[in-house]
């Protein structure tokens, strides 16, 4: 009786997916903003209606190799072998020729990264025997995720009339990736990647340019528009934004960043419009590194000598000027204030850190620093709350961050505390 129910099931999912791949889908434009944790809809508009996903698809890839990551199916030095189909995809891409093998871990950065569709369609491959029975994998954990108007063909997003979706379902599959992989998640603040020698920049802009922003994905097809799903946080809360159909890259990144200066709540950077840089190109980018790309460097700690509260009441009042203490982030200019114990100077490959937040101001983040501390009082060595700022145009924005980690696996562990009490972080070294 339950194999007939499983069977009728899988009908039923086949005969709503045909009916939806057959409403045709064009690239018109959609938006919807998510409030996580109150569960409201911000903004919305043709948030239902069918368009195409392009490399938006590359988040359900990611989930379902997160998934066989989790449950033993793969582990992260695996290699894979890259299949015919999966070289003969068109670029982005990481150029990897049929009959070699890609890791697992090579896969997962090229994806998100690089967006590189011959990752994706590897990982598909793999998982599902061929790419075609892979997208139906792929459309069944949509339905079990809720994403009630999408349909999957491939793996990576490239052009397939027949591999539709909408803005609302593509902010379902955003949050179920932050929600179910709260480390994994770390990941998509990558700005770029190692590749055998070669050194690959990311292409999500506007998560470099927007104050709290740390994912998840870009996207374009002449088909599709230009896609984007986002994920912020501001003043603790969560926010998930998708822009669908957008007639530029630039056009795109500005209305997503117009929506959040509008409908976020705290969100004070509206009045110029949510675009202050987190560097200038001529700056390098940091790396973020969660525990599962983590090669830790042993070093001393940074000795906190007082409680946390007493580190952040110095903190508090200490003025945005202050001579840094604690060793500040090689890649940005900064000023940090910590505890009244003068800590020593420390290489800067060694440093391990915890962001929470970006905000508009010192305070802001000094707030968010206060609720966080509690989480991180034992257990993770002698940490110290920051506020790192940075300046460009004559605007600053003002990182929350714990520093002082002994080696990543500790931090990731503090990071994931702070996760499980719904404070949003990530890791940075």
């Amino acid at each position: 009786m339950f194999r007939i129910q499983q069977i009728l099931a899988f009908l039923l999912v086949l005969g709503a997916s045909l009916a939806i791949s057959r409403v045709p889908a064009e690239a018109g434009y959609a938006h919807f903003i998510y409030d996580v944790k109150s569960g409201k809809v911000l903004a919305s508009e043709n948030a239902d209606e069918i368009n195409h996903p392009a490399s938006l698809t590359k988040m359900m890839t990611l989930y379902m190799t997160f998934e066989a990551l989790r449950e033993g199916r793969l582990k992260w030095d695996q290699d894979i072998p890259v299949t015919p189909n999966a070289a003969s995809k068109i670029p982005s891409k990481l150029g990897v020729p049929a009959g070699r093998t890609i890791t697992v871990r090579e896969a997962v950065n090229g994806m998100i990264v690089r967006s590189a569709n011959d990752a994706a369609a590897t990982m598909g491959d793999y998982l599902g025997g061929s790419e075609d029975r892979f997208g139906e994998m792929m459309t069944r954990k949509a339905r079990a995720l809720g994403m009630s108007r999408t349909v999957f063909r491939n793996a990576s997003g490239l052009p397939d009339g027949s591999q539709v979706t909408t803005a609302r379902d593509m902010a379902q599959l955003a949050l179920a990736l932050i929600r179910d992989f709260p480390r994994e998640y770390q990941l998509f603040s990558a700005r770029n990647m190692e590749f055998r020698g070669k050194r690959l920049r990311g292409h999500n802009n506007l998560m470099y340019r927007y104050p709290g922003m740390d994912g998840v994905k870009t996207g374009f097809t002449n088909a599709s528009g230009y896609n984007i799903a986002s994920a912020v946080t501001i003043d603790g809360r969560r926010v998930i934004g998708v822009v669908m159909g957008g007639k530029t890259a630039r056009k795109r990144d500005d209305q997503m960043a117009a929506l959040l200066d509008q409908y976020v709540p705290g969100n004070n950077n509206a009045a110029s419009g949510g675009l202050v840089a987190y560097e200038t190109q001529k700056r390098p980018a940091e790396d973020t590194m969660p525990l599962a790309f983590a090669t830790p460097s042993p070093r001393k700690e940074i000795t906190l000598g007082v409680t946390p509260k007493a580190a952040l009441a110095n903190l508090y009042a200490a003025p945005p000027n202050a001579v840094p203490q604690t060793a500040p982030i090689p890649t940005a200019p900064s000023r940090v204030a910590s505890s009244q114990t003068t800590a020593p100077q420390q290489p800067a490959s060694s440093v391990w850190r915890i962001q929470i937040a970006a905000a508009a101001s010192r305070d802001q983040a000094s707030a968010l620093l206060e609720k966080a501390v509690p989480v991180l009082a034992q257990g993770y060595g002698r940490v110290t709350p920051s506020v790192e700022s940075s300046a460009d145009g004559g605007r600053q924005i003002f990182r929350a961050r714990f520093v002082g980690f002994a080696d990543g696996d500790s931090a990731t562990r503090a990071c994931s505390a702070l996760q499980a009490k719904a404070i949003n972080c990530f890791v940075v070294r």
